[in-house]
């Protein structure tokens, strides 16, 4: 039973947090977007895509190459995009790296038995309501988004800012015409399938205990989420300029773009309100993070000593990020190379 790695720490399969990688990249959309804006948005014609990240560490035996495509969301969704460069890594390739995912052990009747708990799983603790829980000046910032963008409905009223903000972002990127960016990876794993090269998914093996009682805990305990409320409004008001260099730059393959718009650690926000959760903490989850890096850098490392060559998938945040997965490998004597 596979959920999100954010969810399987809460040991639910219902929720809905808003994508740490999203986030980070700044929601799309803007209240004053109209359609002259949106058509700025979507890059014209067949584009190049991102260039490959080059990480290498030389041998006895002669140089293996990780060659790491960078992924990044949201992007238009009538973006077409090719890279030449792509396919002649994945054809003279013997593996692929997907992205790494947690795998929690809760079983087929475990997960049943789940289900029932679940409902109410996003509402506030106590009944209380939005407006109760973030502060008023943000609940006025927040009104008119969710008016054009979620509409009258009350319902997300009574969810906790984690996923009210999450609900907005997603509703706000559908009407700007853009989506969260799996086109990505699916070129990458039909390439492979092509190929006939083996698919590795790094994965954290999760034993969970008591699920019923964890999501019982979670829905008492309160988050310290009004922050990601918080940013993803900012975000919602402001970065549509930034937004739109961001699509551009990753469509284009332009990396000094991508550096100097690049926002650092704005996910952490809403990925911190999940991970700091008491029902978190006292599971022994509050290290997932780290073990799922870990994870990946193994696979990378042995696939560097097993392969020619392999061609890996991640999010443009374990890439560019000072303390992200790329930066890792650097750190262990790895050459990593930008794009050309």
């Amino acid at each position: 039973m596979r959920v999100s790695w954010a969810l399987a720490l809460l040991a639910t399969a219902g929720g809905d947090a808003v994508p740490a990688e999203n986030v980070a990249a700044g929601p799309g959309g803007s209240a004053a977007m109209d359609e002259t804006q949106l058509e700025e948005i979507l890059v014209a014609g067949e584009q190049p895509g991102p260039g490959l990240w080059k990480v290498t560490r030389p041998s006895a035996a002669g140089d293996h190459v990780l060659w790491i495509l960078g992924t990044y969301g949201p992007l238009p969704k009538k973006l077409k995009w090719r890279s030449s460069e792509l396919e002649a890594a994945v054809a003279q390739s013997q593996e692929v790296l997907a992205q790494p995912e947690v795998n929690p052990e809760v079983g087929l009747f475990g997960g049943l038995a789940m289900l029932p708990s679940l409902v109410g799983l996003r509402n506030n603790p106590g009944d209380e309501r939005l407006q109760d829980v973030v502060p008023a000046e943000l609940y006025l910032r927040w009104l008119p988004l969710k008016a054009r963008y979620i509409g009258d409905g009350d319902k997300v009223e009574r969810w906790r800012p984690l996923f009210a903000a999450g609900e907005l972002y997603r509703e706000a990127i559908d009407e700007a015409g853009l989506e969260r960016s799996t086109v990505v990876w699916t070129s990458v794993r039909r390439l492979a399938r092509r190929e006939g090269l083996r698919i590795t998914t790094p994965q954290v093996e999760v034993k969970v205990e008591r699920a019923r009682a964890a999501i019982k805990d979670f829905k008492r305990e309160p988050l310290d989420d009004v922050e990601c409320f918080a940013r993803t409004i900012d975000w919602l008001e402001s970065d549509l300029d930034l937004m739109r260099e961001r699509a551009q730059a990753w469509a284009t393959g332009d990396v000094e773009a991508l550096r100097r718009s690049w926002p650092r650690a704005l996910g952490s926000a809403c990925i911190g309100a999940i991970m700091g959760a008491r029902v978190v903490q006292d599971r022994g989850y509050g290290d997932m993070l780290g073990r799922v890096k870990e994870a990946w850098l193994a696979e990378a490392e042995r696939a560097l000593r097993e392969n020619e060559s392999t061609v890996a998938v991640l999010w443009l945040s374990e890439i560019l990020d000072a303390d992200g997965y790329v930066a890792a490998l650097r750190d262990r004597g790895y050459t990593v190379e930008d794009p050309g």
